[in-house]
Parts: C-alpha cells; sequence; structure tokens
C-alpha cells in the first residue's frame, strides 16, 4: 500500500512505567490498610483539601445551582437531555428473553443493572463538565441503585460549581470532594463514607488510569483512557481550514494528545499543513495545542479511498472524523474507531459535550476490540437454564462423557446422577 507523509510524528521516548505503577500500588495498600486516615493525609499532599467533610452537603450543592447563570442551566439540561435520551434507545436495544433450544431444555438471558457505581471527574486544566452526564445520567438510564460521584477541589471553596451542579443534575446520589487516586480507592474500598462500589468510571491523568487498572477486579471499570486521539480522513472535497481547526480542535487537550489527517489528496495535506500553522498564530490555546501537534501530529497521503479506511483501521483512533465525497461508503468499510462524525457537519466536540453519544471512548488503539462507555456497560447480561426431568436423564450421558475426557470425575458423577435419578418409573398394573 503506497502511503507517504506530509508529517510524521516524532518516534516516542523510550518509557519506564514501574516508578508510575509502584507509587499507585503504594497509595492504594496504605488506603486499603488505613483507610480514612491515608485518604486525609493524601488529600492533603495532593488536593490541599483540609476540610474535615469530603461530601458535599445539600446546602452546598442549591447555593451552587442558585448562583450559576441561567443559560448555563439551559445548555446543560439539553445536553443532559440529549445524551440520556440516546442512552434509552440503546438500553431499549437490549433485550431478555427465553428460549427452548430442544424440548425439555429452556434457556434464558437477563439484563441487571450494577448495584453501586462510583463517576470519577477529573480536575486538571480543564473541568469536564459533561463527563458527569456521560458517566452518572448514563449510570442511572442503565438503572444503577446508587450512583456516588467525586471530582477534586478546585479551590479552597471545593468542586468547580458548574462540575457540581453537572453531578447533581444527572443524578448522583452522593457527591465527595475528592480527587485522584485516593478518590478511586475512597469508592472500591468504601472510606470517607462512602460504601463500596460494584464499579467505578472516569478518565483522569496517568496516576487515575493506573488505579483504575490496579483496582480492576475488586471493582468493575468502564475502559484504561489514555491521552484523546483524533483521526480525520478528508478528500479533495473537504475545507482544509475546518480539518485544520478540527485537528488542533483536540490538540489543546494536551502535548501529548495524537491528531491525524488521512487523505487522498497531496493537494489537500499540503494546505491543511500550512493552515495549522496560520491558526496556531492566534488559536488561545496553541502554547498547548502548538505543541501536540508538532510531536504527534500527522498528514498520511494515500492513493484510494481503501487505503484510507485501511490506515484509520491500523490507528483504530478514539474520534474518527470523515469528511469526504463518500461519507456512507466510510461509514459501511471502517471498523476500528471510539465513535464517529461523519461530514463536516459533525464535530469532535459535539461528542464530546452532548449531542448523544458517550464520549468517554477507548484510545491507544483500544477501538480495535472495544467500544467505549455506555449504557450496557452498567448492566449484566446474564444467563439462566430450566430443564425438564426427561431432558436432565437425556442430556446426562453426553455432558458426563465430555467430563470424562477432561478427566472431571467430579463433574461426571452430577451427570451420572442425574442420569439415574430421572429414569422412568416402573408403573406396575394392578388386577
Amino acid at each position: 500500500m503506497a502511503r507517504r507523509y506530509l508529517k510524521q510524528a516524532r518516534p516516542p521516548a523510550p518509557g519506564d512505567r514501574r516508578a508510575l505503577e509502584d507509587r499507585v500500588r503504594q497509595i492504594l495498600d496504605d488506603i486499603a490498610a488505613n483507610r480514612d486516615d491515608a485518604v486525609r493525609r493524601y488529600a492533603r499532599e495532593f488536593d490541599r483539601w483540609e476540610s474535615p467533610e469530603f461530601r458535599v452537603s445539600e446546602d452546598q450543592i442549591r447555593r451552587v445551582a442558585r448562583d450559576l447563570p441561567e443559560t448555563f442551566k439551559e445548555d446543560f439540561a439539553y445536553a443532559h437531555a440529549r445524551v440520556t435520551d440516546f442512552a434509552r434507545a440503546q438500553r431499549d436495544s437490549l433485550g431478555e428473553f427465553e428460549t427452548e433450544i430442544e424440548p425439555g431444555i429452556i434457556l434464558g438471558q437477563k439484563q441487571i443493572p450494577v448495584g453501586k457505581a462510583g463517576c470519577y471527574i477529573p480536575g486538571g486544566k480543564y473541568p469536564l463538565i459533561s463527563a458527569a452526564i456521560m458517566s452518572v445520567a448514563t449510570a442511572k438510564v442503565a438503572g444503577v441503585g446508587h450512583v456516588v460521584g467525586a471530582a477534586p477541589p478546585r479551590d479552597a471553596e471545593g468542586i468547580y460549581p458548574q462540575t457540581l451542579y453537572a453531578l447533581h443534575a444527572s443524578g448522583a446520589d452522593e457527591i465527595y470532594c475528592i480527587g485522584g487516586v485516593q478518590a478511586l480507592a475512597s469508592m472500591a474500598f468504601g472510606c470517607i463514607g462512602m460504601t463500596s462500589r460494584d464499579m467505578i468510571t472516569g478518565p483522569g491523568n496517568a496516576f487515575v488510569a493506573e488505579a483504575k487498572r490496579q483496582l480492576f477486579g475488586t471493582v468493575g471499570i468502564d475502559l484504561l483512557a489514555g491521552p484523546t486521539e483524533i483521526l480525520v480522513i478528508a478528500d479533495d472535497s473537504a475545507d482544509p481550514a475546518l480539518v485544520a481547526t478540527d485537528l488542533l480542535g483536540q490538540a489543546e487537550h494536551g502535548p501529548d494528545s495524537p491528531a491525524w489527517l488521512v487523505t487522498t489528496s497531496a493537494r489537500l495535506g499540503e494546505t491543511v499543513l500550512k493552515e495549522i500553522a496560520l491558526q496556531l498564530e492566534t488559536l488561545p490555546t496553541a502554547a498547548i495545542a502548538g505543541k501536540a501537534w508538532e510531536s504527534l501530529g500527522e498528514i498520511i497521503v494515500v492513493d484510494s479511498d481503501e487505503e484510507a479506511a485501511t490506515v484509520s483501521d491500523e490507528y483504530a483512533p478514539e474520534h474518527l472524523e470523515v469528511q469526504t465525497a463518500r461519507d456512507d461508503w466510510f461509514l459501511a468499510r471502517l471498523r476500528n474507531y471510539g465513535s464517529l462524525f461523519l461530514g463536516e457537519q459533525s464535530t469532535v466536540a459535539y461528542g464530546d459535550k452532548g449531542v448523544g453519544t458517550n464520549h468517554t471512548l477507548p484510545t491507544g488503539r483500544a477501538a480495535r476490540y472495544t467500544g467505549g462507555l455506555w449504557v450496557g456497560k452498567f448492566i449484566k447480561t446474564v444467563t439462566w437454564q430450566r430443564l425438564s426431568d426427561d431432558a436432565s436423564r437425556r442430556i446426562a450421558p453426553i455432558m458426563g462423557r465430555i467430563c470424562h475426557e477432561e478427566g472431571m470425575l467430579a463433574h461426571e458423577k452430577t451427570a451420572d446422577v442425574r442420569f439415574a435419578r430421572y429414569a422412568p418409573k416402573n408403573v406396575q398394573g394392578t388386577d
């Protein structure tokens, strides 16, 4: 396959994650052993949070809701409605059923929501307000019985007001002002007034991601997300200025956020390269976006739409925009992506903030094998079976022989006793 780079990312520096892994493991072990005392110690160290209380009071929630602009609350309500409407449609697409696959053997499927979830909203450079909708509101649509929301303090007053409002409006049953590894550990182990969670969700920095990885098994997780990514497939029909804008729109997340363009038009690629340089001159977040583009940005020229799709599937991007004359062809052909944005009218920012689809998506090529957070992540698809006496006796020899071949003789016995137990009863007549 012909592939030419007008711009190629710098080779990644060799990394060693052992120090990060060891530090997170130390914090988690400390909290597991010393619980609230350790959580308070880390809250002081990492968040500078000295308050004796972590749970946000109803009075504070009401005060924040009263003081925020009505425009913000109306905008949030719109995004909340779109995401929850789509989540309900996803939930309605799931089904329970039972089927008699042969006489006397009835098998079934049930959909059971997770009992308790914890949803973490990061702080950092940008308070991701919409993350509350994507996690808390989606969990509520799924039918999760109790949802804890948590976010780090923004300042001495606590959680960023808009984030606190978002957690409450999205349906969190309890809200805690706590960040980082100590927040996830508190959810998993049941510290600082929380009850332990069955599942935890939410994006965050490398420490948060590593904490989720190490806590998996103690609790369920949504997915392990790394730096955000965008890939744009574009051809001669695309507007190069718009393509450049969308690439930089994601690059502003951080200097470790890749932005890739795959195009069948060398002319378009060259124009986008110039346009990015031009837009960086006036972009308010150019210091971040420019660094990301300089080190991780790529423009790849290919010979055909099929090659463009193949390259995109190799990269398996978190966000994938398609701006071509054959958008429907790409919709049918593409296989590996977190979320797909078709046509120039769509943009990643819409998905990130509340058009309806979820923004918690796989990164680092994980889209090869998983999708993102959705209502089904909070629902367990479980199975059940019921057999008649005749059916149990009928299949007992088959299952028993399989057990025997595996050397599992106690398993074999459970089949054998049923074969004998459900033997036809001899009915004697009377004179």
